[in-house]
């Protein structure tokens, strides 16, 4: 099975280490979630990953390719931040068309195809600036799907939508997972319950707890999710 590794990675900004000699690894086709509070080391290990920025140490294969060929990384990995790159004053279809052609794709049917899994269709003619918070998401993470990319970080991809967008987003992330693999952030633990298989925990740039929801709560010996994060992680790492 295809799969991220990462071993004994370390990343330091001056005298602050982002991440402290971490391993871990996620599996192909799952939707993997990343935890942790302010500072933990998230937005740092997923630059790293997407080959943003290099660690100080450590090595990676993604899918047996070595971070080293950020080209070819960049060939299978995309990624959805939380600050969109929509283009304000063009409509979804046009969007959707202006990233197609800045990726070099020229395939007649890839956005018929993307619009229908988002239900873009009906607002396809729609500026991008009249949709709502929910629709941005979608178009957001449209955009990113546009390389067809094998691996695919979202950045708290709901934040800030009401309960009713958020599910309605659950529900297309559960379905580009069945053919992509996801690692997503969120603040939301609801939404790591209900969305993901595995899930990492991160604390002080270290790798403070993984598996399951289940295997979490027990390792801590918590009912609820929520109360063995806090005890995980206990004070926050922000910074």
């Amino acid at each position: 099975m295809n799969k991220i590794v990462v071993k004994n990675v370390s990343k330091a900004y001056k005298d602050v280490k982002a991440l402290d000699n971490i391993s871990l690894e996620i599996l192909e086709n799952k939707i993997t979630g990343l935890l942790g509070t302010n500072g933990a080391g998230k937005s740092t290990l997923i630059k790293i990953l997407t080959g943003e920025i290099k660690p100080d140490n450590g090595t990676i294969s993604i899918f047996g390719i070595d971070i080293k060929n950020i080209d070819e990384i960049r060939k299978i990995v995309n990624v959805s931040p939380q600050e969109s790159a929509i283009i304000s004053n063009l409509t979804v279809y046009e969007n959707l068309e202006f990233f197609e052609h800045l990726y070099g794709i020229n395939d007649a049917m890839l956005i018929d195809d993307i619009m229908m899994l988002f239900n873009l269709k009906e607002v396809k003619n729609k500026r991008s600036k009249t949709l709502s918070g929910g629709y941005k998401k979608r178009l957001s993470i449209a955009i990113s799907l546009i390389t067809r990319p094998r691996i695919l970080f979202l950045d708290e991809p709901t934040l800030g939508l009401d309960i009713i967008a958020r599910r309605d987003l659950w529900r297309i992330i559960t379905k580009i997972s069945m053919s992509t693999t996801i690692v997503l952030t969120s603040h939301y633990l609801e939404e790591i319950e209900s969305l993901c298989e595995d899930v990492i925990i991160l604390s002080k740039g270290h790798v403070a707890s993984k598996g399951t929801v289940n295997d979490i709560k027990e390792l801590s010996g918590c009912d609820s999710f929520e109360d063995a994060f806090v005890k995980i992680v206990g004070e926050s790492d922000e910074i």
